[in-house]
């Protein structure tokens, strides 16, 4: 046995992820009912812990916010479970915020094929993170998240470390306390769900715990910049039927216009919902939309300010 291999082990040995629980060793012998309902059990714990995190979460996204708005991008980099989080965080935000694929990005260790083939090694280069940071230029407008469940990924320190001597915000997110992850970035957001149902299988509990942060983070992100009017998502893009009919609803929802008034504006903002609830609310065109828009810096409600009272 490597001195290597020794010491990850008793590392891993003291991480309340990998922690063993005696108490459901016998769970492959008990109905598919029964373990179903230990496991919803177990997952009702998640936002709990999510809770004794929202200040550290809170301070991360003003932090993040303000970086972005001023052309930064949000970086997400993890491996395994943590990376894919990531990606899909990432891809989510084209869509439901219009934003540029290049603004929210999501990088896995070992690359795009590791989201569904395990990459060996990967996880393990500090390296191989700073090659990745390298290749996206990286600069101090943007913020940098390292995701880890152990909070011990080579990848994800690597990643932040990497970061932060270039004056990116960075951002650690893990699910035990005391982490070298969070404690190598600017905002540590540790947050601990507890052991999980089978032994260190951190795709449960504590992948449910980064996604639920995750979540919070790009979306409360894209409210601080304008990309929501209320809880409407005024930035959608509407490239299948399915957003072209919420785009419609959501012009209805904030205007309370007729359909013919809702498709006339949005045919003469090309789908811009932002622009076409400008348009109707304020009466104005569309190019007079697009250049309070401007103004605002996408800011629908500063735009109606500016124009008279908001409804």
């Amino acid at each position: 046995m490597s001195a290597t291999y020794s010491e990850l082990r008793a590392q891993l040995a003291t991480l309340t992820t990998e922690a063993f629980r005696p108490e459901l060793a016998e769970i492959d012998q008990l109905p598919t009912a029964e373990i179903a309902a230990l496991m919803n059990g177990e997952d009702a714990t998640v936002p709990t812990a999510v809770a004794r995190q929202l200040p550290a979460i809170a301070a991360a996204i003003d932090a993040t916010a303000e970086r972005m708005a001023r052309g930064g991008r949000l970086i997400y980099m993890g491996a395994g479970t943590a990376g894919r989080l990531g990606v899909l965080d990432a891809s989510e935000c084209p869509p439901t915020f219009n934003t540029d694929p290049s603004e929210v990005v999501g990088l896995i260790a070992g690359g795009p094929s590791a989201m569904v083939k395990a990459v060996e090694g990967a996880e393990d280069s500090r390296e191989l993170a700073a090659e990745d940071l390298t290749s996206l230029g990286v600069t101090a407008d943007d913020t940098v998240v390292g995701i880890s469940a152990s909070g011990r990924t080579p990848y994800a320190i690597g990643a932040v470390e990497h970061a932060r001597a270039r004056g990116a915000l960075t951002i650690g997110l893990s699910c035990n306390e005391d982490s070298a992850l969070a404690a190598a970035a600017e905002h540590g957001i540790e947050v601990v769900p507890g052991p999980e149902l089978l032994t260190g299988s951190t795709r449960l509990k504590a992948g449910t715990a980064q996604k639920l942060v995750l979540n919070m983070i790009s979306t409360i992100t894209m409210i601080r910049l304008g990309k929501t009017y209320g809880n409407l998502m005024v930035d959608v893009r509407a490239s299948n039927e399915k957003l072209q009919a919420r785009s419609r609803r959501i012009v209805a929802l904030a205007t309370g216009a007729p359909d013919e008034q809702i498709e006339t504006a949005l045919a003469a903002a090309d789908g811009e919902v932002k622009n076409a609830i400008l348009m109707i609310l304020a009466d104005i065109d569309a190019p007079t939309a697009a250049e309070r828009l401007k103004v605002s810096q996408g800011h629908l409600r500063a735009a109606l300010h500016a124009t008279g009272p908001t409804p």
